[in-house]
């Protein structure tokens, strides 16, 4: 039986993308199951395999593994359809699900009831207000 769906870390997020844009702060934007882009990056001078995953806004939130490149980056060369969307953030980046041949991912359920659980927090600080400038 074929995987149909994977879960991979993503790294490299404590390094600037050439814009100046910050990968943590992206991070900490991606909402769990937001789409996820991945990009080969074969002109990479450190890791010819390279793919960088990017999100829904555009922006580089780091590469994947590089156990993991090269085997992804074959299917893409392939034509081999893959979806992937942002799971979450983790320690050394962030981790993304991928659907394989047309699998829409989904995330796994410890994940879902997770994302639920923090956005029906109630919020318990509220700034002071500010004063008016004479």
């Amino acid at each position: 039986m074929a995987m149909k769906q994977l879960s991979l870390h993503v790294v490299g997020a404590n390094h600037p993308n050439a814009d100046g844009s910050n990968r943590r702060f992206e991070i900490l934007l991606c909402v769990p199951g937001e789409p996820i882009e991945l990009v080969p990056e074969p002109k990479n001078p450190v890791d010819p395999s390279a793919i960088a995953v990017v999100s829904a806004r555009h922006v580089q939130i780091g590469y994947l593994t590089a156990d993991r490149a090269p085997w992804i980056g074959s299917m893409l060369r392939n034509g081999r359809e893959l979806q992937a969307v942002f799971q979450g953030a983790t320690q050394p980046g962030a981790a993304i699900r991928i659907g394989f041949d047309g699998e829409v991912p989904v995330l796994p359920e410890c994940d879902r009831k997770r994302h639920a659980a923090e956005t029906t927090e109630e919020v318990d600080f509220w700034p002071d207000e500010l004063p008016q400038d004479d």
